[in-house]
């Protein structure tokens, strides 16, 4: 995925990205993980303070 190598998501994190965004797409009620659901997962990772 672009994004994840966009954000230097290690395994780790992709996987734990991509458990929100399945919680999200649920809550939606979506049978699938769409781009919107990963988008508003990765919205909620922290960023590191800009220097």
């Amino acid at each position: 995925m672009q994004a994840a190598e966009a954000m230097r998501l290690s395994a780790r994190g992709y996987t734990r990205m991509l458990r929100v965004a399945r919680t999200i797409a649920d809550l939606s009620g979506a049978e699938q993980i769409g781009r919107i659901h990963v988008a508003e997962a990765l919205s909620y990772r922290r960023q590191p303070p800009r220097a």
